[in-house]
């Protein structure tokens, strides 16, 4: 109130200034006309109620009045009126100055008003942007009062979660906020409102259904706006636990279908060794044998324990690859040699296979641990060999592609639709076709995509179904200033 009355006196006084600066002015530098000076002071008046409001206009247009009639209309120097038609030109401009002060605040107002309408948008699109960077439940509920704190200059935001019973606070004062009728805000479903206060109690509902409630201070907010700031509210907790419920839904499946691979791979894998090994020792057990057949049972004894060993070894390699517990030794490695080593370890399953292989003369070394690089490709010819016929050949090729070299192992296989070429490096996953064809776990392709993440490569397949299968990794070039370890 008492800013509102300091404003209107200063405004007054102003007021009164302009028509004494007119009056001067028309009266002793530029003498006019009696229309003239009562079109200045209409302008003057509208240009006031314009900054000022009605009431100062009101007051202005009075003291124009007066005036004009005083200096401008005869008889001069006095408020005596000789001719009738001057009455009516007085009160023509009395009346064209209040109405056009009228106007003219009507307009000021309905700009601040559409002013500060756009600018409580603005605050709810930053408020709901804010809301929308949020995905977990928790999170959500403590980042809302601070949210909103910012986003509407408020002094102290606080929310009431009733299924939890708890409240959020932030803000200066929040602490002081009555929390007795935050709940009773939200146990009524009513809004109490303290405009002068600047205090708000309003409940947060989703729909006609309340479930929460927000109180706010420090800020002069419109009910529509609060209304606004509910409904966001509402809808940014029941989106945040929504996508909560579908994280964990997905993780369940995702659970479940890994509980399955794992199942089938002990089913028709791990069963397999454990038969031969049984069927061996029962043979040995049950009838008498020469030394030879001993030495063949017992040879096939132990190259299932090994097949057992190796997938056992590949589910804990898995393991501590996802753990990140490998450390890997990084030198720079000639691709030729790579190749050579990985050849070298899978001469035995490549017996009667053709292998081409061609690596660019204008490829350098790359940065690599060299087992580990080894590891993969030896993995993805193993691939290539258990999946494609043994008369059709395997190349192995390695290109540069920028500052990565791509090395690249092909086959003339089945080929992989484009379905299962998303999913074909997925923890147990083996094709749909080849699962019951081909022995294995489906552990390979996963662990040669972890090890070729950790040189910071990149590993795919390009395939077509009838043509065969294009396996590649990448791995980064050597810089000279390195050296061989």
């Amino acid at each position: 109130m008492q800013r509102f009355l300091a404003g209107r006196v200063t405004g007054s006084t102003l007021s009164l200034a302009i028509i004494a600066a007119i009056t001067a002015f028309y009266r002793h530098i530029l003498p006019v006309n009696q229309t003239t000076v009562a079109l200045t002071f209409l302008l003057a008046i509208l240009a006031v109620s314009a900054v000022w409001g009605m009431v100062v206009s009101v007051f202005m247009s009075i003291a124009g009045m007066l005036t004009l009639n005083y200096y401008f209309l005869p008889p001069t120097g006095t408020f005596t009126i000789s001719d009738p038609q001057n009455w009516v030109a007085l009160a023509a401009f009395l009346v064209t100055s209040i109405v056009g002060s009228q106007l003219s605040a009507r307009i000021r107002r309905e700009a601040d008003e559409a002013h500060s309408r756009r600018r409580e948008i603005e605050r709810l699109y930053e408020f709901s942007q804010k809301l929308l960077g949020e995905g977990n439940v928790i999170q959500l509920m403590n980042a809302i009062p601070d949210y909103i704190v910012e986003s509407f200059e408020a002094g102290a935001t606080e929310l009431f979660l009733p299924q939890k019973d708890k409240f959020y606070r932030s803000g200066f004062g929040a602490s002081h906020l009555d929390e007795e009728r935050m709940k009773t805000a939200f146990l009524r479903d009513e809004a109490l409102l303290e405009p002068q206060q600047s205090l708000y109690f309003i409940p947060v509902r989703l729909g006609a259904r309340p479930i929460a409630s927000l109180g706010i201070s420090g800020s002069r907010l419109s009910r529509q706006t609060l209304e606004a700031i509910g409904t966001l509210v509402a809808i940014a907790i029941e989106r945040a636990r929504a996508v909560e419920q579908l994280g964990q839904t997905e993780a369940e499946r995702q659970g479940e279908r890994l509980k399955s691979a794992l199942l089938d791979s002990i089913t028709h894998d791990f069963r397999t060794p454990l038969t031969s090994m049984k069927a061996a020792v029962t043979s040995m057990l049950s009838s008498s044998r020469d030394s030879s057949q001993e030495h063949e049972l017992l040879t096939i004894i132990n190259e299932e324990c090994d097949r057992l060993n190796h997938l056992v070894e590949q589910a804990a390699e898995m393991a501590r690859l996802e753990a990140g517990e490998i450390e890997l030794h990084f030198e720079p490695v000639d691709v030729r040699e790579m190749v050579d080593a990985a050849l070298g370890q899978a001469k035995s399953t490549l017996v009667g296979r053709h292998v081409n292989v061609k690596v660019n003369d204008r490829i350098r070394r790359v940065r690599a641990d060299f087992e580990r690089a080894t590891d993969v490709l030896g993995k993805l010819i193993d691939n290539a060999n258990l999946y494609s016929p043994k008369e059709q050949p395997i190349t192995i090729s390695a290109e540069p592609a920028g500052d990565m070299v791509s090395i690249s192992v092909a086959d003339r296989g089945p080929g992989i639709d484009d379905f299962e070429q998303q999913m074909i490096f997925d923890k147990f996953y083996r094709g749909k076709d080849q699962r019951y064809l081909v022995r294995g776990t489906g552990m390979g392709l996963p662990i040669a995509r972890a090890l070729v993440s950790a040189h910071n490569g990149t590993i795919g397949v390009t395939s077509q179904l009838g043509q065969g299968s294009v396996f590649s990794f990448t791995l980064p070039i050597a810089k000279e200033t390195e050296s061989v370890h």
